[in-house]
C-alpha cells in the first residue's frame, strides 16, 4: 500500500492521527526536507527506510515504489495533498501499475495561516468565498488563462495565494489591476512557514505588499492572504442568532435569547 499522507503545515503535532498511524507502520517513507520539518518524522519507526525527495525527480520517486512492491510506503506531502501536492501523477502511476493506494488528508497551511492571524476567512456580509490560487510564474503553463489573480480579485472574496513569494511586485500589480475591486488599502497578510519554529507573520495592505514580503526574507513556503475579511469587527452569523431557526433549534421565544430544541429532537429523546 502506498499512502499519500498530508504532513500538515509544519508543527509535528498537527499531523492527523491517521497520518501518524500510517507513518508508524511504514516500512518506507518518502519525504521532502525542503517542505516538511524533520520533527514530523518522529512519528515514523526508526527502522523505516527514509528517502528525502528534495533532490529527487518524479521518476526517482516512482523507482522507490517499484523497488518496494510489498512494502508499506508513506509518501509524506506538506500541508494537505489535495492542494499543490503533485499527487495526481503518482495516483495515475498507481492505477496504471495496479498498486494499492490511499490519500490521508492533512491540515493545510491555509488553515494554519488563518489560525495564526486569528481570523475567519468567511465573514458574513464581507466574504463568503475563499479562492485558493497562485501567480503564473516559472510554471506559467500550469495556470489556465481564465484563472488570473485579477479575475478572482474582481469578486472581492478572500484570496489565498500560494507559490508567489518570488514576485511580490507582480502579485501586487495583479491584485490592483482591473477588474479587481481591491485597492491599496485592502488588508493582506504574509505568513511564512506557519507553525514552524521560525514562523513569520506580517499584516499589511495590498499597497505595501512588496515591502511586507521583502521584510520576511522568504520567497518560498510563503502564503499571502488578501481581502476585507482579514480585518474589522464581523457581523454576527445567522447560525447562532436567536431569531434564526434550523433543523436542530427553533427560534427563541420573544424577549429571550435561550435556544430551544427543534420538535423532532424533543420527540425522539435527544
Amino acid at each position: 500500500m502506498i499512502s499519500f499522507v498530508g504532513a500538515g503545515p509544519g508543527a509535528a503535532d498537527l499531523i492527523t492521527l491517521r497520518g501518524a498511524d500510517r507513518l508508524k507502520r511504514a516500512d518506507v517513507v518518502v519525504w521532502a526536507s525542503s517542505l516538511v520539518p524533520r520533527e514530523v518524522l518522529s512519528h515514523a519507526s526508526k527502522d523505516a527506510t527514509k528517502f528525502d525527495s528534495a533532490q529527487m525527480t518524479l521518476e526517482d520517486v516512482l523507482t522507490v515504489y517499484r523497488d518496494h512492491p510489498d512494502a508499506s510506503i508513506v509518501r509524506l506531502h506538506s500541508g494537505d495533498p489535495s492542494l499543490y501536492g503533485a499527487i495526481q501523477e503518482q495516483i495515475d502511476w498507481c492505477e496504471a501499475n495496479e498498486r494499492a493506494y490511499e490519500i490521508v488528508p492533512g491540515v493545510s497551511s491555509l488553515s494554519a495561516a488563518a489560525a495564526v492571524i486569528g481570523r475567519e476567512l468567511t465573514v458574513p456580509q464581507v466574504s463568503q468565498s475563499v479562492v485558493v490560487t497562485r501567480l503564473a510564474t516559472r510554471t506559467a503553463k500550469s495556470v489556465p488563462p481564465t484563472e488570473t489573480i485579477g479575475a478572482f480579485a474582481a469578486t472581492g472574496c478572500t484570496l489565498a495565494i500560494f507559490l508567489s513569494g518570488a514576485r511580490p511586485a507582480a502579485l501586487r500589480d495583479q491584485l490592483l489591476s482591473p477588474p479587481s475591486v481591491f485597492d491599496e488599502e485592502t488588508p493582506a497578510a504574509v505568513v511564512v512557514r506557519a507553525t514552524w519554529p521560525d514562523e513569520k507573520v506580517v499584516t499589511t495592505t495590498v499597497g505595501k505588499l512588496v515591502d511586507a514580503v521583502s521584510s520576511t526574507g522568504a520567497t518560498t513556503t510563503l502564503l499571502v492572504l488578501v481581502g476585507p475579511a482579514l480585518t474589522g469587527i464581523a457581523e454576527r452569523s445567522h447560525l447562532y442568532s436567536p431569531d434564526f431557526a434550523h433543523g436542530f433549534r427553533r427560534r427563541s421565544l420573544r424577549g429571550t435569547t435561550r435556544g430551544r430544541p427543534a420538535k423532532s429532537t424533543e420527540s425522539d429523546g435527544r
